[in-house]
């Protein structure tokens, strides 16, 4: 079961290769041809970046990615932060509309409720770019996201050979109704049930907060305390149930987070992390700025835009 390693060089460089495809002139895409196109392709387009919370140095990150890009191609980017509030991204879309902007990228809040907030735009013929989370009852122009059920179904991998493929586990899961969460828990509870002797013990939600994810541990260790491994959906509850253990963390009972955000990354290297799912936050930004400028070039996207994830370990760092 052990995976082979795979340090963040060659992550960026499959990922380069993967967006380049996407980009063909055959198939159209939201790779590198709008980057390619530089300023040219970018023209005086106006885009707007609906994330769900700027809370979070993953979703910072994704800005930051989205930004340079529409830099690059010489696009203007209005960014929002909806503070995890599904109403008031409902009003920063609605103004984006207000504002004729050329195109929407949304990280949504609630992949369900953002079904009716994007539809006035789909509506309209503005091209809409889900962002790392599906939008749920509308036809969006693309989803730019990471392979979540892959990664998953690494993170069951890794949590299997941390813990010797046995014990009992905890899963720490996001914000109910988003894409991301649900997809990488159907990965991980696929993965898991390839280890018969590992039980999953207690699921309960923390909402991708570390604060949460520290309340909701300890009550989840306090009522399991036979637990050996813990699951968490992202990398901020996996670094709040590190804050619950003490201690016992990569000792006693082992974590796997998803993001490998920076915090994660030195909490692997201390040794109190296992591992974490690593993604590409500023690569997904900047892949659905690059698929909406082809998108208004008149150029063809697929309909998804896929950028890999891969489990890191210390040995990867």
């Amino acid at each position: 079961m052990k995976k082979p390693a795979l340090s963040i060089a060659a992550l960026l460089a499959s990922s380069a290769l993967l967006l380049s495809a996407c980009g063909s002139a055959d198939e159209g895409g939201g790779g590198t041809d709008a980057g390619t196109a530089g300023g040219d392709g970018g023209g005086d387009y106006t885009l707007g970046l609906a994330v769900s919370t700027l809370n979070n140095p993953f979703f910072v990150s994704l800005r930051d990615g989205a930004q340079a890009a529409a830099d690059e191609a010489g696009a203007e980017l209005t960014v929002t932060d909806a503070r995890d509030d599904a109403t008031q991204q409902a009003d920063q879309v609605a103004n984006f509309q207000t504002q004729q902007l050329d195109a929407v990228l949304i990280n949504p809040v609630d992949s369900d409720a953002a079904g009716p907030i994007v539809s006035p735009l789909v509506a309209a013929d503005v091209p809409v770019i889900a962002v790392d989370r599906a939008v749920n009852g509308a036809e969006v122009s693309t989803l730019v996201a990471s392979d979540n059920v892959e990664g998953g179904r690494l993170a069951a991998q890794a949590l299997a050979e941390a813990i010797g493929e046995q014990g009992q586990v905890i899963v720490l899961q996001g914000v109910a109704g988003t894409s991301a969460s649900r997809e990488r828990g159907q990965g991980f509870t696929e993965g898991i049930a390839e280890f018969p002797d590992i039980e999953v013990v207690a699921t309960q939600p923390a909402d991708f907060d570390r604060a949460q994810g520290l309340d909701v541990a300890t009550n989840l260790l306090q009522a399991n305390p036979d637990v050996v491994g813990i699951f968490a959906e992202n990398d901020e509850m996996a670094l709040g149930a590190v804050q619950a253990l003490g201690a016992r963390a990569g000792q006693d009972v082992f974590v796997v987070g998803f993001d490998a955000t920076e915090d994660a990354q030195a909490a692997i290297e201390a040794g109190t992390m296992y591992a974490s799912i690593a993604q590409q936050p500023e690569e997904l930004g900047r892949a659905a700025v690059e698929a909406a400028l082809s998108i208004l070039n008149g150029e063809e996207v697929e309909a998804t835009v896929s950028v890999p994830v891969v489990a890191m370990t210390k040995e990867d760092l």
